[in-house]
């Protein structure tokens, strides 16, 4: 219990802090979460999506698994972004890899690490796809972060396929999505400029005929 007990005073002092600047901050935030953005990023202990951001509770709705997929079978990411959109109405949706990524790393290789090999099995298919850019880079930290860009680009790709967001822009609603990678030597995002906010910029064979 000591480690859980380290936990609660360091939540006490971070409460405290938080009111002490503003008294009515948690009865305010506790009414409702009007959030502007929806991050999908990496597991990653070293990602805290809110503090790398500058921004306080309520400011953003946050979705993390490991190397910051979004797969069509996995209805944990799908519902998430179905409840941003939907009922959050969020206005942008932030796909966010990171360099030197376990994850990506892992994919790279023939190792077998249990259930997760399944799950890697989808930045496997990434890395096929590019796999000649890829492999023309020698240093292997470098094909590494080529690929997680890769997969970023890709995510932005299969949100934007769900009828979900396909919805969302059929009926007015302003939705962008955006590829972002940061850096973990320096702290910084970098965007790849990949933004997607209407149906035209989706591939025509997943462009939906929705009811």
């Amino acid at each position: 219990m000591e480690a859980l007990n380290t936990l609660f005073d360091k939540n006490k002092i971070w409460a405290k802090e938080i009111t002490e600047t503003n008294p009515n901050f948690f009865k305010e935030l506790a009414k409702a979460q009007s959030p502007k953005y929806l991050w999908i990023g990496c597991s990653d202990s070293r990602i805290p999506a809110s503090q790398l951001l500058g921004l306080q509770p309520g400011e953003i709705f946050v979705h993390r698994n490991i190397a910051n997929m979004v797969i069509h079978t996995d209805l944990n990411c799908l519902s998430v972004i179905q409840y941003a959109v939907e009922v959050v109405k969020i206005q942008h949706i932030i796909i966010c890899g990171h360099d030197s990524c376990g994850g990506v790393k892992a994919a790279l290789g023939k190792h077998e690490y249990g259930l997760i090999d399944n799950w890697l099995r989808h930045i496997k298919d990434v890395y096929r796809s590019h796999q000649k850019e890829i492999d023309l880079l020698q240093d292997d930290d470098d094909k590494a972060n080529l690929l997680a860009e890769k997969n970023v680009k890709e995510q932005v790709a299969n949100i934007c396929n769900t009828a979900i967001i396909q919805k969302a822009w059929k009926t007015g609603q302003e939705v962008t999505v955006h590829g972002l990678m940061y850096s973990l030597e320096t702290g910084l995002l970098k965007d790849l400029n990949i933004s997607m906010n209407r149906l035209e910029q989706v591939q025509e064979i997943h462009q939906l005929i929705l009811k």
